[in-house]
């Protein structure tokens, strides 16, 4: 799968060092006087490690790699001791990485590993990005809505509707097909014109769905969408997928993406095709 991992520069790195503490998940070590990436499993591509290249040899990129594999790291830090492991969960915690950091925690209690949580949250209040632009962070906004979720919508012009949004980024391009949110979720693929032409896009097909949308004829890198797509049925384990096309020819690609990454995955889930007009009202609504 394509997902972001580092990169190091090898005619700018000169073997300092500084980066290799700072990844707590063991994914660097000095060899050959160089800092090498020693396996795709142990790099989770959040980029602690950026900020400490006083000759700025490491990068972020997005290449294909194996996933990340959270027991594979605890395996390879927990003899490095308390430090080193409290170190990594804090990290975690700091991206947002619940998942991750749930499986942190749960080999600890798997192997007796006695770790004082004291004080540990496991969700940050404002968790921030560690390098990039802010707007491609990850963020899931369910836990945050439940109480307004429960309050009572009116269909009315003069009253502001709540969103149904549960998450950021939602650009297909931007997004993580592994993020928490999209575990054993009903997702929505959606060009990005529907929710323009439809004024109840939310109410009708966006509470409690991850979301993800594109644009099948001006966005570029087709093979990453269908890569994404694949993620999130195969790693994911999403369990449906909607996706809502406009009524104009160029949109149909959108769904020849989902069904091709559908057919890469080797694990079948239901896809549904929702066609709709260019004044918002709903064409067709199949199941694929």
């Amino acid at each position: 799968m394509k997902r972001k991992i580092v990169q190091i520069d090898e005619e700018k790195c000169n073997g300092c060092g500084l980066c290799i503490p700072e990844c707590q998940e063991g994914a660097l070590q000095i060899i050959d006087d160089k800092a090498r990436l020693i396996s795709d499993l142990f790099c989770d591509g959040l980029g602690a490690c950026l900020g400490y290249c006083p000759e700025d040899a490491i990068t972020i990129i997005e290449r294909e790699a194996e996933p990340y594999n959270e027991r594979k790291v605890m395996e390879t830090i927990a003899p490095k001791g308390r430090n080193t492991i409290l170190a990594h969960l804090e990290h975690l915690r700091d991206h947002n990485e619940i998942d991750f950091l749930n499986e942190a925690i749960e080999y600890l209690n798997e192997n007796n590993i006695d770790m004082s949580k004291e004080g540990f949250k496991v969700k940050p209040e404002n968790p921030a990005p560690a390098c990039g632009c802010p707007g491609s962070m990850t963020m899931d906004f369910n836990a945050n809505q439940t109480e307004a979720n429960e309050a009572p919508t009116v269909d009315s012009r003069s009253t502001n509707m709540l969103s149904e949004l549960k998450q950021w980024p939602i650009q297909l391009h931007l997004l993580n097909p592994q993020a928490p949110y999209f575990r054993n979720a009903d997702v929505i693929l959606t060009a990005d014109c529907v929710p323009f032409a439809m004024a109840n896009f939310h109410a009708r097909f966006l509470k409690d769905k991850s979301l993800a949308i594109a644009c099948p004829k001006l966005d570029t890198n087709k093979e990453a969408y269908v890569e994404k797509l694949e993620s999130m049925i195969k790693d994911s384990a999403i369990n449906t997928l909607t996706v809502i096309m406009m009524e104009v020819p160029c949109c149909g690609g959108l769904l020849g993406m989902a069904q091709m990454a559908w057919e890469q995955a080797g694990r079948k889930i239901p896809i549904k095709k929702i066609i709709v007009s260019l004044q918002g009202e709903v064409l067709q609504e199949d199941w694929v």
